[in-house]
């Protein structure tokens, strides 16, 4: 899937692509911001020149894809988030170096959270509550993320590898709770390429744990190995939390599964 927007950065219109689901933006357009020239592609080949690393490794992180541009679409060189950063770092102007800051100050950030884990979380619980979640559900939220790590980790060590199988398992659990794959969860919610989680409301997190936290403990009961018994666990655990969920919802009269999302929720919230 393929599609073109125009994004801002700096105040300078950036083109970019949506490819297999990831942002890739012009490498000309991020270069033309931050130097001082008209010609970003001659400073894009002496940068090449004068950073040999980047130039072995352009084909790992630039692609070239079709582009609209003001005589028709072109091929041209674009570079994911990953890609545009490293290019960044090679760029030795001064527009650059507060972006060049940024990123040693995450990167530091980066450092502390691995020899202190603890601060990973209260950074994140500090993002959702900037975003205007409200503390009840950052708990629920952030017990969620312990849940699911805990989870992933059984997977990892019981022979599920690549992210496509943790997709697959994921899909069985979701499918039994909430009778929809997480892919027609969000769709139902309007979401794109949004964490759908994050657009959950508090029956929807707390049924998605318990289907989650069955399924660990099925795997660690049953000691199971290899994707196919993993996905029979995940189906098991998955059906104890949606049988819980139909249950309430014969006694609600109502279904816990939400087309609202977080932001149809706060709106909600603030008209109250």
């Amino acid at each position: 899937m393929k599609t073109t927007k125009i994004a801002i950065f700096k105040g300078k219109e950036i083109r970019k692509t949506l490819y297999q689901n990831e942002w890739w933006f012009v490498v000309e357009d991020i270069v033309l911001t931050l130097i001082d020239s008209n010609d970003p592609k001659q400073y894009i080949q002496r940068m090449k020149q004068r950073d040999p690393e980047l130039d072995k490794g352009w084909v790992q992180i630039v692609h070239i894809l079709e582009v609209p541009t003001e005589g028709g679409k072109q091929k041209m060189n674009c570079a994911n988030t990953e890609g545009i950063f490293r290019i960044i770092q090679s760029i030795p102007s001064p527009k650059a170096e507060p972006l060049k800051r940024w990123l040693a100050k995450v990167g530091y950030e980066r450092i502390q959270e691995i020899e202190d884990p603890e601060l990973a979380t209260k950074r994140t619980r500090m993002l959702y509550k900037l975003k205007g979640y409200p503390d009840d559900w950052i708990e629920k939220r952030m017990r969620g993320i312990a849940i699911r790590e805990e989870l992933t980790d059984e997977w990892q060590k019981r022979g599920a590898k690549e992210k496509r199988e943790y997709e697959i398992l994921t899909a069985e659990i979701s499918k039994a709770t909430f009778g929809v794959t997480p892919s027609e969860y969000k769709k139902l919610k309007g979401l794109k390429r949004q964490n759908l989680r994050d657009h959950m409301d508090d029956f929807e997190l707390i049924f998605a744990m318990l289907g989650e936290r069955s399924t660990t403990e099925i795997h660690r009961t049953e000691d199971s190995e290899g994707l196919p018994k993993l996905k029979s666990d995940a189906k098991a655990g998955g059906d104890i939390a949606g049988g819980a969920r139909k249950k309430l919802e014969k006694r609600l009269g109502h279904s816990v599964v939400s087309k609202h999302n977080f932001k149809k929720l706060k709106e909600k919230r603030r008209l109250r």
